[in-house]
């Protein structure tokens, strides 16, 4: 039987534009790429993920009363995704996110939170009512919201799966519950505790650090290229990435997460959980967009058989 997932977070369009680099403060640049309006938002992007994984994805989510809401609820339904606790909300604009898309694959975010602000601890509570088997969330939504979502899982016994992106120093880490995995990315982890998981030792201080904040089961670090490193209080591994070419990084962490979730729900093996989300990460980089990038299942058993 599937197990039923419940992703607290964000729901954005994102606008993706194709630029040859960054421009410089005060440059003006006429690119010769293109730009196009596409689903995303952290939450979103986890929970489509989930379904097209295979497993039962509940979004708990807010969007705008208007053209990019309906766009995106439309959107989920037919990912597969269960939309009852997705909000439209008649006071706020649906999220946006804008994103620059270089050349060599690599990006920068900038996330205008919109209807994403309003999520609240009543809007999680709510969606605790489909009885979930496990909950994602991640950064990008209210801090409450998250704190709440911890607590309430782990009042029903249920494993707590942060993915700790877009990270923020001031982010109230001590006042979760339990966390099964916490999930960072190099620049995540950096923010969080200072040190940046650029060696075996300095992965190992840092996963240390944020065990020392929050009773936490596993840290997994996101590597990017270097694959990911898996802590679990005492012992350490490195599993290694896949080679692919990277066509764009967007939502490759939101699939990752996805993934070590419900592999690792699957088989209680963070190391095959770990594996085969580098698989699904690995495939998230070598397409373009954001919803459009998430693999399906026999697309990652198929990398791993490979």
């Amino acid at each position: 039987m599937a197990k039923r997932i419940l992703v607290a977070g964000s729901s954005n369009i994102d606008l993706l534009l194709n630029t040859p680099y960054i421009p410089a403060p005060g440059e003006t640049m006429v690119s010769e790429g293109n730009y196009a309006f596409t689903p995303g938002g952290k939450g979103a992007n986890t929970a489509v993920a989930v379904a097209a994984l295979g497993e039962s994805a509940v979004l708990c989510s807010r969007v705008g009363d208007d053209a990019y809401g309906d766009r995106l609820i439309a959107l989920f339904k037919e990912k597969g995704v269960d939309t009852r606790f997705v909000k439209a909300d008649r006071l706020e604009q649906t999220g946006l996110s804008v994103v620059m898309l270089e050349k060599s694959g690599a990006n920068r975010v900038i996330s205008f939170k919109g209807a994403n602000r309003k999520i609240c601890e009543a809007d999680v509570e709510n969606a605790f009512s489909c009885y979930p088997d496990a909950v994602i969330s991640q950064l990008e939504i209210n801090p409450e919201a998250i704190v709440n979502a911890a607590r309430l899982a782990a009042d029903d016994g249920v494993k707590f799966f942060l993915d700790a992106g877009p990270a923020r120093a001031n982010f109230p880490l001590e006042k979760l519950e339990r966390v099964e995995v916490l999930s960072p990315n190099e620049t995540e982890t950096e923010i969080l505790t200072g040190i940046r998981p650029n060696s075996l030792e300095n992965c190992l201080r840092a996963s240390i650090a944020l065990c020392n904040r929050v009773n936490i089961g596993y840290v997994v670090l996101k590597l990017g290229s270097r694959g990911c490193y898996v802590y679990d209080g005492k012992y350490c591994d490195l599993i290694s990435p896949f080679d692919v070419p990277v066509a764009d990084k967007t939502a490759a962490g939101d699939v990752f997460t996805a993934a070590l979730t419900v592999e690792y729900l699957r088989t209680n093996d963070i190391l095959k959980a770990a594996k085969f989300a580098n698989a699904a990460g690995a495939l998230a980089v070598s397409r373009h967009g954001a919803i459009a990038s998430v693999p399906t299942l026999e697309e990652v058993d198929a990398l791993l058989n490979a």
